[in-house]
């Protein structure tokens, strides 16, 4: 059964032709709550992907191309008690925002979308989405940027210094910043992350040092082999990186309920692995995810 109707996206295309000034103020006036409450742990669905390219879930290449349909999975997700918050770009809150999704969820800005899935320049990854200023003025909650290094690529330098920049930004205007770092590689002409126990260190090792202030910097993490070692190269705050499904759904949720359980870790970010299951419907996916962040919560339902 659907959750918004096609009256709801009537609304949302004559407020976007006919009364764009209507948006800021429906971001004004959402409610909103603290980052941090009960039991101190966050689970924050990812939805930015669009905006860099990347639209492929498994073998099917433009699985996230339909915007209607990518806005009715986010709503199924998001009146789950069990989901605190969603990631995106200005587009997508926006959507939510005039859909009436986003009382009392925190919203997380993507940053850096410039680094285009596939592009020569994809190591240059630059600021293309929210940038500090206005992140505070929308009431964004927390901040969120892709810190890629591919130390055979000299466009990672200016992304690493804009990174930095955007780091000491939101330290100065007090607003959680989530970095998502990677050591990463071109393999016949595509850009390849290392998820060895090893890759995922040097690259905490890296963002961590981005910035003027680490005050306000979490870290968002993939889900890979020895991650108590990952997790013990950073006193930082931990949300993983849900990352793309494996073969088999059970041994993904496994993964997560073990690196859940970790010191520093305080819940999970996932998009495309929830949200576009093959195996899974997205109201059953999100309520695993949510009864492993948040234990003892039941379903929207």
């Amino acid at each position: 059964m659907s959750v918004l109707t096609e009256e709801d996206f009537a609304r949302l295309r004559t407020v976007r032709a006919e009364s764009p000034g209507e948006i800021p103020a429906i971001l004004a006036r959402r409610r909103r709550r603290d980052v941090i409450r009960d039991d101190g742990r966050l689970f924050i669905i990812a939805a930015d992907h669009p905006a860099r390219g990347a639209l492929a879930v498994g073998s099917s290449p433009y699985a996230m191309a339909d915007r209607y349909e990518l806005l009715e999975r986010l709503a199924i997700a998001l009146r789950h008690p069990g989901v605190d918050g969603v990631l995106g770009t200005p587009d997508v809150l926006e959507d939510l925002a005039v859909l009436g999704l986003l009382d009392d969820k925190i919203l997380v800005g993507s940053m850096n979308r410039g680094g285009l899935r596939g592009a020569s320049f994809e190591m240059d990854d630059r600021y293309t989405g929210y940038d500090v200023p206005a992140m505070v003025e929308s009431g964004v909650d927390f901040a969120k940027a892709l810190v890629r290094v591919d130390l055979d690529d000299a466009g990672t330098a200016a992304t690493l210094e804009a990174t930095a920049a955007a780091v000491s930004a939101a330290a100065r205007a007090e607003l959680p910043i989530m970095l998502e770092p990677f050591l990463s590689r071109r393999v016949d002409g595509r850009v390849a992350n290392d998820l060895s126990p090893e890759g995922v260190i040097l690259s905490i090792a890296i963002a961590s040092g981005l910035g003027a202030s680490s005050a306000r910097t979490w870290m968002k993490l993939p889900v890979v082999e020895d991650m108590e070692r990952v997790v013990a190269a950073t006193t930082m705050p931990v949300l993983l990186l849900g990352g793309d499904a494996g073969a088999d759904p059970d041994d993904t949720f496994s993964s997560w309920e073990d690196a859940l359980s970790l010191p520093g870790v305080r819940g999970l970010t996932v998009g495309r692995t929830l949200l576009y299951s093959a195996d899974i419907d997205v109201a059953a996916a999100i309520d695993i995810a949510a009864s492993l962040v948040h234990p003892g919560l039941t379903s929207a339902s």
